[in-house]
This record gives structure tokens, C-alpha cells and sequence, in this order.
């Protein structure tokens, strides 16, 4: 059962996230934690792990450090752990992040390396199945105009990289978990309908969109043999 710790989180969250919308849109912000939320109690996590799915971007999108210490004190060490590893940074201005290529292979190798019984591992799959569930739609009724709503180093090629690959780190991460898996699992189907949809879009072809994709991995291996990236 949820307890009274779940409505101060929520109340929180909604506080925080009260003027933010979702990129793109006008959909309010507080509808993507709240749907993270849902998925990690829907798929056998406990009301930690849904209090940091509430609060997941909190520390990212404002405020960094001094967030993740203020949730600490407020909600708990053990949410606040989550919520820093579901953080890929910790700027104090969300608008100083580091570049977006060692941001995300630094994310990726961090949930490689975390043990299959991280609490932190069902609230990253949770947070990017429904970001993936929203860019695979946005891709059906935009098409291509979408990419330029993202960082500009990343293209389609580097979100459909970052999802991908997070959908294999997180099944492996996840493998033993028969119900986390499934979303796993549903991320590998997005990751793969979106590829879909771009070919049949006729935006370009199989052959160039893997080449695009290749290019994306190499920069992944090159950056993940840098000492500048975790």
C-alpha cells in the first residue's frame, strides 16, 4: 500500500514541475513522472521506487546537487540514490548540461555496470518506455520535423542509438525480473517500430539509416574508451 511518504513526493513533483511542459507539446511535464510512476508500481516495484519514478528529473531539470540533497532529507538516502542515478546530469542550470554525446554513453554505461538488483534499474526502463512511447508517436504525426526538437548532435540516428542500446542494457540488467523485462522488452519493439516507421516514411532507406547507425555505435566506443567519460 502507498503511504502518505507517496502523496508528499507527488505533491512535490507537481510543485516543481508546475510551469514545465513535455518537449514539443503542451502536455503538462507532471504527466510523464506521473506515468513513470505507474509503470513501476504496475510492474512489481515497491512505493520507493515509485516515489523516485515521481521525481526522477527533479535534481536533472532543476536544480542538480542541491535538489538531489534537498529530496534526500525530505524523502530518504535510498530515493534520492535513485533519482541520481536516473540523472544523466547533475548541473545546477539544466541549460549548462554537458554535451549530449558523453552525457548519454556515460548513462548507458552506468546502468551496464549496475547489479541486476538495483532498485534504480525498473525506474530507468519505466522513464524511457514512455519517453520512447511518445517519440514513436510524435514521429507518426510529424515525421522527420521532429529530430529538430532535440539536441542537435544527437539526430535520429543518436536517439534511435540511445534507445536501442538502452533497451539491451536494461534486458540484461532486467533478465531476471519477469515482469521489469516486459518493459524492456517493449522498449526493443519501439526502438524497432520507430526504424519502421522512418523507412516507410520515405525519409531515407534501410541501407543508409544502418550506416547512420554505425556511425552512432563508433562514436559510442570512442567515447566509452575516454577517461572523461564514466
Amino acid at each position: 500500500m502507498l503511504t502518505r511518504r507517496y502523496v508528499e513526493a507527488f505533491d512535490y513533483a507537481s510543485n516543481l514541475h508546475a510551469g514545465d511542459l513535455r518537449k514539443g507539446s503542451d502536455v503538462p511535464y507532471l504527466a510523464h513522472v506521473m506515468a513513470v510512476s505507474a509503470l513501476v508500481l504496475e510492474h512489481g516495484g515497491d512505493e520507493t521506487q515509485a516515489m523516485a519514478g515521481l521525481l526522477h528529473d527533479a535534481a536533472e531539470d532543476h536544480g542538480g546537487r542541491a535538489r538531489l540533497d534537498d529530496i534526500s532529507e525530505r524523502f530518504g538516502p535510498a530515493v534520492a540514490e535513485i533519482v541520481e542515478l536516473c540523472s544523466d546530469s547533475l548541473a545546477a542550470d539544466r541549460d549548462q548540461k554537458p554535451p549530449w554525446w558523453p552525457r548519454k554513453v556515460a548513462y548507458v554505461r552506468r546502468f551496464a555496470r549496475l547489479p541486476q538488483f538495483s532498485p534504480a534499474l525498473l525506474v530507468a526502463v519505466a522513464d524511457k518506455v514512455h519517453n520512447a512511447r511518445a517519440l514513436l508517436g510524435d514521429y507518426r504525426t510529424d515525421g522527420e520535423a521532429l529530430w529538430a526538437r532535440f539536441n542537435r548532435t544527437s539526430g535520429r540516428a543518436g536517439q534511435l542509438w540511445y534507445y536501442g542500446r538502452l533497451a539491451e542494457v536494461l534486458g540484461d540488467r532486467l533478465s531476471g525480473d519477469p515482469r521489469a523485462v516486459l518493459l524492456a522488452d517493449e522498449l526493443t519493439q519501439i526502438a524497432e517500430a520507430l526504424r519502421d516507421a522512418i523507412i516507410a516514411s520515405g525519409a531515407t532507406d534501410l541501407d543508409t539509416l544502418e550506416r547512420e547507425l554505425e556511425l552512432a555505435r563508433s562514436r559510442e566506443r570512442e567515447l566509452a574508451a575516454s577517461p572523461s567519460v564514466g
